[in-house]
């Protein structure tokens, strides 16, 4: 009698630890969450070590688990020589550590002359399909007979983002891409990796499943973030081998002019362990950018003469060192992708 009774207890107590066990079903309120952390808190250690980890980028790349790493990227170097003049200047002073070119554009032979005069400057193609100021214009490296849906009736992209994305063909989208990388590999620009001016390929399902198809193709990684809401529907479309950093920054319009300086600092002091990009748009509020840029309050040219100042001010630099952000590339990370 007394061994039924014992056995009955013991069954019972084994059934209730189950119960409770990870993975056996869903927490339906925040006792059922303490329940489960104290059956977890009873493994031994030995047990957690023999569990599958699931390494972060940083720790891919090599850095502790605990590394705050930040990628700072110059967007839409060759839309102007005061643009290159401004990237060019960031980069030789490690303000910045990359930097993607707008191969349609007019000043990209010059992008291409730096690139051969500075072959360790880690540059990337910011892929363009679109052409948004007023008397400045450019169209497809493709033959337009090949990609009419790119085009509008002035014969160049289309001047936004929703507009392009009413009118592309997928097929035409995967031309034009393939033929901005290939004419910058044959001038000898070696891409470290690729993003998207404008967004124009993050928001359409059948689009971005042709810029993962492209970027696969070649071996390079892409602009993406989990952070970020814009790519969220994306990140659905990608597979546990792709290489995602964890956040992805860049100031609005909601901060003020006198703010950027502060809307940096802050931003460095916030920053959370694993890899993180900040990108950025420089060139000089001269005539040059103000004649192509009029009526663009919004990344114009006084915009990104701001966005030069924080980045390259005593304050910005300060607030690196003293939060130990360590600065890298888009070039580590395409290493990693190529040796996968």
């Amino acid at each position: 009698m007394k061994t039924t009774i014992l056995s009955a207890i013991l069954l019972a107590l084994f059934t209730a630890l189950h119960a409770v066990e990870p993975g056996a079903g869903s927490i339906q309120n925040p006792s059922d969450l303490e329940s489960l952390r104290a059956v977890s808190d009873t493994k031994s250690e030995d047990s957690r070590m023999n569990e599958p980890r699931v390494d972060t980028l940083q720790v891919r790349l090599g850095y502790p688990r605990n590394a705050k790493l930040l990628i700072l990227n110059a967007d839409d170097l060759a839309v102007s020589h005061s643009e290159n003049v401004a990237s060019f200047t960031a980069l030789e002073h490690k303000w910045i550590t990359s930097a993607t070119v707008m191969v349609p554009c007019p000043w990209f032979t010059e992008v291409v002359a730096y690139a051969k005069s500075h072959p360790d400057a880690d540059l990337g193609l910011h892929l363009t399909l679109t052409s948004e100021w007023e008397a400045y214009r450019w169209g497809p490296i493709a033959s337009k007979s090949l990609v009419r849906s790119l085009v509008g009736p002035d014969g160049y992209f289309y001047p936004d983002t929703p507009t392009f994305v009413k009118h592309a063909q997928p097929s035409e989208v995967e031309i034009e891409l393939r033929a901005q990388i290939d004419l910058a590999k044959s001038m000898g620009l070696e891409p470290s990796h690729l993003d998207a001016h404008m967004h124009a390929l993050y928001t359409a399902p059948e689009l971005f499943r042709v810029f993962i198809k492209v970027a696969r193709d070649y071996q390079l990684p892409i602009r993406v973030a989990r952070n970020d809401p814009l790519f969220q529907p994306d990140l659905a479309l990608m597979s546990a081998d792709d290489l995602i950093p964890d956040a992805i920054f860049s100031p609005q319009a909601d901060v003020p002019p006198a703010g950027w300086i502060n809307y940096y600092v802050q931003l460095i002091r916030d920053l959370r362990p694993g890899v993180t990009e900040i990108f950025v748009h420089l060139a000089r509020d001269d005539a040059e950018s103000q004649a192509i840029m009029m009526n663009h309050s919004d990344w114009g040219a006084a915009w990104r003469q701001r966005e030069f100042d924080a980045i390259s001010s005593p304050e910005f630099r300060k607030a690196l060192e003293e939060n130990h952000v360590m600065l890298i590339g888009w070039s580590e990370i395409k290493k990693l992708f190529s040796s996968r």
